[in-house]
């Protein structure tokens, strides 16, 4: 037979590990909370961040769409006008964009900002082919006449600072989308990207025609500007088609 002492212990330690379970399970319980509730809150500060990026890139596209436009019709600058149009398209997504960050941080449906970022990439698509018709037509244009743009200085300010700032705002876009893991995003950085690239060609040919007199290199450099132009348009399209965004997101682990 079982001493007294062992039938006794026995349920003692039956009780004691039963206590350190439902300890361990408590203390388990109580460890993933908080980190759920970090996890949603650094959500929620990447989504503030976001928006504030956003409102940050429409601003900076409604100053460059003022001035290079302005600036290009009183220069007759068939290089500055298409860049600062191309500026006011890009509003149309940027819109969008910001749109759905204000609708997740509300906690609102994004079904129907998903159907207006799809027309949007319809606009935006059809829009920059128009634009590519009008580069084609008023730079062939400008070359057969021999038309001379005026030099301007406001081009050359904005094109500088498209130049320097647009790759700033792509890499703070691309550190938010990874924390968002948000193609939307990441695809509004390779447009950020592309707006310095084409920033870059008009600074060119803004400094050749002003410092060389070369009054060809105005319409050689918007012509030069249908390389962005198109591929802005074509992802715009394939994004119209496949029901997303018109910026497309390079990095193949993309998801919405």
């Amino acid at each position: 037979r079982m001493p007294a002492t062992m039938r006794m212990s026995r349920p003692l330690m039956v009780s004691t590990s039963m206590t350190r379970a439902s300890e361990e399970m408590m203390t388990a319980s109580l460890n993933v909370r908080p980190a759920t509730g970090a996890a949603e809150s650094e959500r929620a500060a990447a989504v503030r961040a976001g928006m504030r990026i956003e409102q940050v890139t429409i601003g900076w596209m409604v100053i460059e769409a003022v001035v290079a436009i302005s600036a290009g019709v009183l220069a007759g600058s068939v290089l500055l006008t298409a860049f600062g149009i191309d500026s006011v398209i890009e509003l149309v997504s940027g819109g969008v964009l910001l749109w759905r960050l204000l609708t997740e941080a509300r906690g609102g449906s994004l079904a129907r900002v998903e159907r207006a970022e799809n027309r949007a990439a319809w606009v935006t698509g059809v829009a920059l082919v128009l634009l590519c018709l009008y580069v084609v037509v008023s730079a062939s244009a400008a070359l057969l006449t021999g038309a001379e743009p005026d030099r301007s200085y406001a081009g050359i300010a904005i094109a500088v600072a498209a130049v320097l700032g647009m790759p700033i705002l792509a890499r703070r876009k691309r550190q938010i989308a990874d924390q968002l893991n948000s193609a939307a995003l990441r695809g509004d950085a390779a447009c950020s990207i592309t707006c310095a690239y084409m920033a870059g060609t008009l600074l060119v040919g803004l400094v050749v025609t002003a410092a060389l007199g070369w009054w060809w290199a105005d319409s050689v450099a918007a012509l030069a500007l249908l390389y962005w132009l198109g591929h802005e348009a074509r992802e715009a399209l394939q994004g119209a088609r496949a029901g997303r965004g018109g910026c497309a997101c390079s990095d193949d682990g993309c998801t919405v």
